[in-house]
């Protein structure tokens, strides 16, 4: 016991993979349990249903078409419809600069001082490109106007400070090409490199508009001619340039991020909801409906779902090996491996079977409740009969797991199994009678009921699916029954387990080997008995298989049928045999029981449990008694041939066995068994078997042997307990006591005495 904590807390993790395959005796079914996994996660994943007709819009049902799951429907219009609306709402991007005015400006320089030098104006450059753009009678009505040093001096005051201000507020090349969004416009200033949002811009001025606005105010604010303004308009529009500029690329790259970020726009269908009636013409929106439902079911293999399924099951099934707190708990067998693996692919195959006979239904309410109708909770009930706590708790999550995924349903399915599967092996663990698990049905189909309550809330199910779903998860409740009753006989059979079922049976009386027991060997199936409650107590205390300790109890010394006279409790107070035979004549004599006791469990098929705990009940002690008694008779004894053949108890119940087996047996040799005698005799008997390391290999731990310390001494103390002193017996108390007391060296070999007996108590008892 110690040592295997050692190696647990310390081992890395290849020495740990190590330890479990020496420690697990599973050998090539170590390869069957992932290989189960992986099928189960593949049958789950795939899709066996038959194609169906996707119908167009235009075209007659010949069926109807209703959902069998929630679903969520783009409704693309109206998504379409919300982009555009949001893009719409965005501003467009103007980039602002004042270069044009500069090269504006400069133009208008140009070709004033040009007009002022004397010559030929027709070779200046600026010259050449204004006439180009007005045309040559144009250019010869207005350049004398141009010419005219109050016009210049108008067009250079006052002229172009307002178009600079102008230009840099913003003004378009023609509105009419211009866009400007509801909430307004972005303008990016190229100079500074800023944006600013514009949200209060309904319309942008343009050049001919801002020129216009130009022309009425030197109407009313000079004494230009008409001449003189015609011709600063035309001078205006000829080579006056916008400031703001379009970005195209940039409203529509932000368009584009915008419109990215819409969330689509879903409606609904529901399970159970009526897509398409038969005989009725399909509609366009039908047709989506219908197309979006067929499109989640048509992938012949969910890939997704065979890889998450594989790779859970295989987490959980590292419970099977080893407990949340590293122990590596009982081995796990070949054969215990097999009927796992046996059993989820039962259950995992039949539920799949059922969900697809669910689909041809023409009603999904009724197709839903065969899941609720489907029996989880008697797999994990029959696991419940072989395996401990740790194992069928684990077996009941790869159940509800499994199932889950083969009705493609969600956690509160998952939930319902579960708990239905716990409360089943809850009831089946504390059945002592067929007839206490015939009347388990009552509170399982109640204690179902509410878990189904529960999940329905969870899964919001409609109240006219609540009758149809309450019937089956009574329905449930019986089958659980069922397989209980009729597939634990078979399990007996093909893996020679012994189920909860199979230990009831071997309890009767009227079992022949028994019979033979109480019969021929009275004294130690009186043994019996007391060790038998002794180990229901203490398995009981400390969470142990209490009712296989307490039958394997009963049988565990059935090898003394062979030579039941040479065992001290069937002596009876006739002479010993043992004190006219050779010390290894005694011990191969002692020694024989475990064999012979194994090979009866084997005949009269007790099981492989009952078996390796007889084996085991002695472990590998030494008979300490009649080794020294070779001693002392000048021989050279081995150790090995006085000492039992073993193995060491490998499970808990086995260890239980074994010391409550020595503490019965020594205990008999008390003289005056108070309680506290009781309690320092059981206290020695434990510590020395814990000393010689027969306990190294079981998973007893030193709080379970102070529990079964405490229940050993209530049970022995209610046998020995102190009877009513009458008054012969006061009487002869008193002559004892007046009667002289023996001397101190006396009482030294009189306790020697009574650790003698002590030891050849055990040994031949």
């Amino acid at each position: 016991m110690t040592k295997l904590k050692k190696k647990e807390g310390s081992a890395s993790f290849p020495a740990l993979l190590r330890q479990l395959r020496n420690h697990h005796k599973c050998g090539w079914a170590i390869l069957v349990l992932p290989a189960a996994l992986l099928l189960l996660s593949l049958v789950a994943g795939a899709s066996f249903e038959s194609a169906k007709r996707m119908y167009v819009a235009g075209d007659i049902a010949d069926n109807n078409v209703i959902s069998d799951r929630d679903i969520l429907v783009e409704d693309q219009q109206a998504t379409a419809a919300r982009k555009r609306q949001v893009l719409s709402l965005q501003p467009p991007v103007y980039d602002l600069s004042m270069e044009p005015y500069t090269q504006f400006q400069g133009r208008v320089v140009d070709i004033l001082r040009s007009l002022n030098v004397s010559g030929d104006h027709g070779a200046d450059p600026a010259l050449q490109k204004l006439v180009a753009d007005i045309s040559k009678p144009v250019a010869d009505e207005i350049l004398p106007e141009l010419a005219k040093r109050d016009v210049q001096t108008y067009i250079l005051k006052n002229l172009l400070p307002k178009v600079r201000e102008q230009m840099a507020e913003g003004i378009v090349k023609d509105v009419r090409t211009a866009t400007v969004g509801r909430a307004g416009m972005i303008l990016h200033n190229l100079d500074n490199n800023t944006e600013t949002l514009r949200p209060d811009v309904h319309s942008l001025p343009d050049i001919q508009s801002f020129i216009a606005e130009l022309s009425s105010s030197i109407h009313h604010s000079t004494r230009l001619n008409p001449q003189a303004r015609r011709a600063i308009n035309i001078l205006l529009s000829a080579t006056m340039p916008p400031s703001l500029t379009l970005n195209r690329e940039a409203t529509q790259q932000r368009g584009a991020e915008v419109v990215s970020q819409v969330s689509p726009v879903y409606y609904q269908i529901q399970k159970g909801e009526l897509l398409l009636r038969k005989g009725e013409r399909v509609s366009r929106e039908q047709q989506i409906k219908i197309q979006t439902l067929y499109k989640t079911t048509g992938d012949p293999m969910h890939w997704n779902m065979v890889g998450g399924a594989f790779i859970l099951s295989l987490f959980f099934s590292v419970g099977l090996f080893i407990s949340p707190s590293g122990k590596l708990g009982t081995p796990l067998r070949r054969k215990d491996l097999v009927l796992i693996c046996v059993l989820l692919l039962f259950f995992g195959i039949c539920a799949k079977g059922v969900y697809l006979f669910g689909q041809h239904m023409d009603s999904t309410a009724l197709a839903s409740s065969f899941a609720y109708a489907f029996p989880v909770a008697g797999g994990a009930g029959l696991v419940a009969m072989v395996f401990a706590a740790r194992r069928y708790c684990v077996m009941s999550l790869l159940l509800s797991f499994f199932c889950m995924l083969m009705f493609r349903a969600s956690y509160e399915l998952f939930i319902y199994y579960f708990f239905g599967a716990m409360l089943a092996t809850w009831l089946v663990s504390r059945a002592q009678s067929r007839q206490d698990v015939v009347w388990s049905v009552a509170p399982l189909a109640i204690g179902m009921l509410v878990a189904w309550s529960g999940a329905a809330f969870l899964a919001q199910t409609p109240m006219f699916e609540a009758p149809m779903q309450a019937t089956s998860v009574l329905i449930n409740a019986l089958l659980t029954l069922i397989i209980l009753f009729a597939i634990s006989p078979v399990l007996e059979m093909a893996f020679s387990y012994s189920t909860r079922f199979r230990l009831m049976e071997l309890m009767s009386l009227d079992q022949p080997l028994m019979q033979e027991i109480m019969v021929t060997i009275q004294g130690t199936y009186h043994h019996s008995l007391v060790v038998a409650n002794m180990v229901e107590a203490g398995a009981k205390a400390i969470g142990a298989n209490s009712l296989l300790c307490k039958v394997a109890a009963l049988y565990h010394d059935a090898g003394k049928l062979s030579y039941p006279e040479y065992f001290i409790e069937n002596q009876f107070g006739a002479p010993n045999k043992h004190d006219r035979l050779a010390p290894s004549m005694s011990a191969l004599i002692l020694l024989s029981h475990v064999k012979k006791g194994t090979e009866l469990a084997e005949k009269y098929n007790l099981g492989q449990e009952i078996t390796d705990i007889i084996r085991q009940h002695h472990g590998t002690r030494l008979m300490r008694y009649f080794y020294q008694k070779a001693i002392d008779l000048g021989e050279k004894p081995q150790e090995a041939d006085y000492s039992y053949p073993g193995p060491r108890p490998q499970s808990k119940e086995a260890a239980i066995l074994m010391l409550a087996d020595s503490v019965e047996a020594s205990s008999r040799t008390l003289a005056d068994p108070t309680p506290a005698r009781i309690k320092n005799h059981i206290d020695s008997i434990i510590k020395g078997i814990f000393a010689e390391g027969q306990l190294d290999e079981s998973e007893l731990t030193f709080k379970d042997l102070h529990h079964l310390s405490e229940n050993f001494q209530r049970i022995l103390t209610g046998i020995f307990h102190q009877r009513i002193a009458y008054p012969e017996t006061k009487i002869k108390a008193q002559q004892e006591k007046s009667r002289p007391q023996p001397q101190t060296v006396q009482e030294e070999k009189n306790l020697e005495n009574a650790r003698e007996e002590s030891e050849k108590a055990q040994e031949c008892g």
